[in-house]
């Protein structure tokens, strides 16, 4: 697991990962790219506990889900099977496990502050603190995508699973967007990567 892991998420955050993974009971897999999520965690039916993160992720955002999905195994054994998925225990145990981390020797310095106001209150994806995502966006491999942000108004978008949507106008936090065949409205979050059509 060790060499596998060196792979996949900064080599300083090693040791301390391998020491959060130390349970007889978990298997850790990486997986190809899914589109609805970084990675999650299981309880299987014979007792023992899967966690899964996707191989396409960068070493930091790697090591966030990682992170993530440890704390779910965490807080399971903690307290309980009936707390929330994302409830007030998993926070806690989320915070307390990442603050190691949260240093530069393991996260370049720019991210650090946003890290630091991610982590006063995780949510249940990274990806919906919109400025933590756009930033750490920075380290993924570059792509032909463009930020839903940055589409104009008027102009249509393809997203991943083949649907076109058009964007309308932007709300406060979020894009308000039409799907051109049905006709039904969606909200699009800010870092939304999409291709553009025209």
């Amino acid at each position: 697991m060790q060499d596998t892991l060196q792979n996949y998420i900064p080599k300083k955050a090693v040791p301390q990962i391998l020491q959060l993974l130390e349970h007889e009971h978990l298997t850790v897999k990486i997986k190809n790219e899914r589109k609805t999520r970084h990675g999650d965690y299981k309880r299987l039916p014979n007792g023992k506990h899967q966690i899964t993160v996707n191989s396409n992720l960068n070493c930091y955002r790697f090591l966030i889900t990682l992170v993530h999905e440890i704390a779910h195994l965490e807080a399971f054994n903690t307290y309980g099977k009936y707390i929330k998925p994302h409830g007030k225990e998993w926070k806690y145990t989320f915070q307390r496990l990442m603050l190691p981390f949260l240093n530069p020797e393991v996260f370049p310095m720019d991210l650090l502050p946003l890290l630091a106001r991610h982590f006063k209150n995780p949510k249940a994806s990274s990806d919906t603190d919109a400025h933590l995502s756009l930033a750490l966006k920075q380290f993924d491999e570059p792509n032909d995508k463009t930020y839903i942000f940055e589409v104009p108004m008027g102009h249509n978008f393809k997203i991943y699973n083949g649907k076109i949507f058009k964007m309308i106008k932007k709300r406060v936090k979020r894009f308000e967007c039409v799907e051109v065949k049905s006709g039904k409205v969606y909200l699009f979050s800010p870092n939304a990567e999409v291709e553009l059509l025209n």
